[in-house]
């Protein structure tokens, strides 16, 4: 099968389309034939060498995909053979979705309302953004800031907590305003005297920027957790999709969100598109830290 793939740690000009094996689903696995994939800020960096983890090398990378169930595992009954489904590979291989055929070790249904693009870039920063709205606890008229909106993460996570009931209030940039709040979020420029226009809030979920003028929005370290400083500030929170427990815990956030695009409450905006062999295209878009919405492979 074609597979896209890098010999070395380095540049994402080393990123190639080539033959490698066809994996095939273990127990409690399925197989499909990969429509679209995503590409995730983790494979830019896992790719990188910024991670500092070392893989089997050659790497298929790309954790989440959306395609035709052709193989299934022991122990499955949820599915059959020709469903179109979209879901996220065995974390602990850090990678396999960007090729002709992934394994995955969770999915969802395929939602109608949901093209094959956006289904293939859902399954990660879904479960991501579920997880951390879970580990907040936020309930209905609860008052959150997600930091990094317009991102992939952000831009899910406002409309998962939209349809919780909570009040969002979304940082970015001047020109992607309009954009944040047609996703349901109060926007708000990040950057110098956020902390006046913003207010109190109950709690505080830092997908991209600073940490630094959070921790006093929300008036403790432990009312911000963080996707994306594996550092922090002592006291603030972290959750990261290798975590194999958290990533359990969230599985239920793709049928859920799933059931909200049917109903037209959820949709994944895209920030590029690009062929399967446009893969360091797509790294390069993904390292500049300004795509806003998902990074997807087409095969």
């Amino acid at each position: 099968m074609r597979a896209l793939q890098y010999l070395d740690h380095g540049p994402a000009d080393l990123l190639k389309v080539a033959d490698a094996p066809e994996p095939h689903a273990g127990r409690n696995q399925i197989r499909i034939a990969v429509r679209t994939s995503g590409v995730t800020p983790a494979d830019t960096a896992l790719r990188s060498g910024r991670l500092g983890r070392r893989v089997p090398l050659p790497h298929v990378p790309g954790v989440d995909a959306a395609g035709v169930v052709d193989e299934i595992g022991e122990g499955v009954t949820d599915v059959r053979k020709g469903d179109e489904v979209f879901g996220i590979v065995d974390l602990g291989k850090l990678g396999g979705a960007n090729a002709d055929h992934a394994v995955l070790a969770a999915w969802a249904p395929k939602p109608a309302a949901l093209s094959w693009e956006q289904a293939g870039g859902a399954a990660a920063n879904t479960e991501t953004a579920t997880r951390a709205l879970d580990l907040l606890g936020l309930n209905d008229g609860t008052t959150l800031l997600i930091a990094g909106a317009a991102g992939g993460v952000g831009t899910l996570a406002v409309q998962l907590a939209v349809a919780r009931g909570v009040r969002v209030i979304g940082t970015a940039g001047p020109a992607t305003q309009d954009f944040v709040a047609s996703l349901g979020a109060t926007p708000v420029v990040y950057g110098e005297g956020l902390t006046e226009r913003v207010g109190e809030v109950d709690a505080v979920l830092h997908c991209a920027g600073t940490i630094a003028d959070l921790v006093t929005i929300a008036g403790a370290p432990d009312r911000v957790l963080t996707i994306a400083d594996m550092a922090p500030p002592e006291g603030v929170r972290t959750s990261f999709m290798a975590d194999p427990g958290t990533f359990r815990q969230a599985l239920h956030g793709l049928a859920d969100a799933a059931a909200l695009a049917e109903k037209g409450l959820f949709t994944v905006p895209l920030a590029g598109v690009f062929p399967l062999a446009g893969g360091p295209e797509a790294h390069r878009l993904s390292e500049t830290g300004h795509a806003h919405g998902k990074i997807v492979l087409v095969n």
